[in-house]
């Protein structure tokens, strides 16, 4: 099994996981973010950096690309037109707006999906139509497991 497919096993673990803002725990509750860590840890294992509380405007009055610096961080940039399971979606959802959601691609192709923490809906997998895939930001692989 590969590492992208080990990614996508857990992050279909933490479907049904209701959203909750700055929440990482199973079953229990997530946001977007929360279901990248909680991935992160089961697959890497301890986290790479404590994560500092957030609003859920997610620095859009600074305009400061908060997300983006910390997945470049700790991620490994690619070419967004390169699918891969198991890869990090950053997404921004208003045109020019700051970047401020997250998904893991789940299948690829013409039927591609992606694993994500909706508000409202929770941990769900969602079909990566053109709208989603519009508003794709930047894609990202996890390290490698050490």
């Amino acid at each position: 099994m590969t590492q992208g497919d080990r990614i996508v096993n857990v992050a279909r673990s933490w479907i049904g996981t209701p959203y909750l803002h700055q929440a990482s725990l199973k079953l229990a509750g997530t946001d977007c973010l929360g279901l990248l860590r909680g991935v992160w840890r089961e697959v890497l294992g301890q986290e790479p950096e404590p994560v500092p509380a957030y609003s859920a405007d997610w620095s859009e009055a600074s305009g400061s690309e908060q997300l983006y610096a910390a997945a470049t961080r700790w991620l490994h940039a690619k070419n967004v037109d390169t699918e891969a399971a198991g890869d990090v979606l950053l997404f921004r959802m208003r045109s020019g707006a700051v970047a401020k959601h997250l998904g893991i691609a789940a299948s690829c192709g013409p039927y591609a999906t992606f694993i994500h923490a909706y508000t409202g809906h929770g941990v769900v997998e969602t079909a990566l139509s053109d709208p989603w895939r519009r508003k794709i930001a930047a894609r990202f692989k996890y390290p490698e497991r050490a």
